[in-house]
Order: structure tokens, then C-alpha cells, then sequence
């Protein structure tokens, strides 16, 4: 099947990761979730992985898991990164758009593991989207945050499964809120949300710049880190 030539949102694949560390050149896999959603049929997989390292214990205050549970109940990190992107790949050959709530981290992060990992298909970001068309609104731009506003339920914040389905769950929103996002084609929805992208980063460089704080290793790049 080729690739999705507009974003459905009746086809998607929903991906998250929940990781050792927030910096995407460091980070690596303690779980990888991958909800499948064709039409009403949804299908979840989660992946637990033994990173090799030490989870910090400011990592598992987020997501909840410890160095020793996934030491005894995690897969060989390598198989999960490899199960990652093989999932990701044949979701893109089905015709699925890749959601990934804030891509920029979760991607980067599989291109720093993998050293090769491209995107070759569509990617729908909400944290891009739902900024670029509502970019005055108060408040925090959180996954949870943003479930809030758009009346998506979300019962266990930083568990990757749960995460991955509010993501899906507000990309539907703003589709049937903004239709404009379902008849582009995808390469006009790609080259919009990396200008989105850029545009609000610059405009959060310059506030952090103006704040003193260090933006060496600010990116502004979309879906990846360049």
C-alpha cells in the first residue's frame, strides 16, 4: 500500500516513549507504546525495555518505573528500539500517519539510538498543530494540559499507552475542528508543521534569551532534531 496521501483520521498510528532522560541526545527506551487505530479497530502494544543504565530517579518520578523492575521485566533495549521502528515503518507501508506528541523528542530520540532511523512518512504532531492554530491561548501546552481543553480523557499521564491514545485522541479533535488539516496533502501538512515549528521556537528562543538562559542546544528543527 503506499503512503498516506492526506492525513485520516481514521488511519493512524499513535506512538510514545517514556525514557531515561528529557534530552533527546541522551535519552534512551525504558517503554515504547504503538496504538494501532484502522477505522473502530484499535489495536495496543506496548514494549518494556532494560535500558542498560540507571533510570534516574527524577525519570521514574515521571513515568514511574525503577532500574530494578526493568532489569528483571524489560526486553533487551536493542530488540525494543528495533521493534520501534520496524512497528513505525510498517504502519507507514499500511497507510497510517504517524502521531507523535511532540516529535521532535520522541523521533530525535530513535534517531540518537538507531543512527539511521529517517522519517519516510507522514507525521501529524498535536503539540504543533494545536499551538499553531490556537497560539494565543493561556496556559501550559502539556499533554495533559491539553487533554483539559479539548475534553480528552486522560487517566494515567507518562504511562506510554495512555499517552499515545490522548495524543490520537486530540489529533481527531483538531481534524474535525480544523477539516483544512485532512484535505492538504501530506507534504503541504509536513513543510507547515515544520514551520510552525520554527516559528515557535524562535519565539520561545528569544524569551529564554531574554530570560538569560542558555539556548545553545536550542533546536528548530521538525519532526527531528537536525
Amino acid at each position: 500500500m503506499p503512503l498516506a496521501a492526506t492525513f485520516n483520521p481514521a488511519s493512524m498510528l499513535s506512538f510514545d516513549l517514556e525514557t531515561t532522560s528529557p534530552n533527546p541526545a541522551t535519552a534512551r527506551i525504558v517503554t515504547s507504546a504503538m496504538i494501532t487505530i484502522a477505522g473502530k479497530d484499535v489495536d495496543k502494544v506496548e514494549l518494556l525495555a532494560d535500558p542498560g543504565v540507571d533510570i534516574p530517579e527524577e525519570a521514574t518520578k515521571v513515568h514511574g518505573i525503577t532500574t530494578e523492575y526493568a532489569r528483571e521485566n524489560g526486553q533487551p533495549h536493542e530488540d525494543v528500539l528495533a521493534s520501534t521502528i520496524q512497528a513505525i515503518r510498517e504502519g507507514w507501508d499500511k497507510g497510517h500517519t504517524l502521531i507523535v506528541f511532540n516529535a521532535a523528542f520522541d523521533l530525535s530520540v530513535l534517531r540518537q539510538l538507531s543512527g539511521d532511523f529517517t522519517v519516510d512518512g507522514p507525521v501529524f504532531d498535536p503539540y504543533v498543530v494545536d499551538k499553531a492554530f490556537d497560539p494565543y491561548r493561556k496556559g501550559k501546552r502539556t499533554l495533559g494540559a491539553m487533554c483539559e481543553h479539548h475534553g480528552v480523557p486522560l487517566d494515567n499521564a507518562h504511562e506510554a499507552t495512555a499517552d499515545a491514545l490522548a495524543a490520537a485522541r486530540i489529533a481527531w479533535k483538531l481534524a474535525k475542528k480544523h477539516p483544512e488539516l485532512t484535505t492538504m496533502d501530506v507534504d503541504e501538512l509536513m513543510e507547515k508543521q515544520a514551520v510552525w515549528f520554527y516559528k515557535q521556537q524562535a519565539g520561545l528562543k528569544k524569551y529564554f534569551e531574554g530570560q538569560g538562559r542558555d539556548v545553545s542546544d536550542f533546536s528548530m528543527s521538525w519532526p527531528m532534531r537536525g
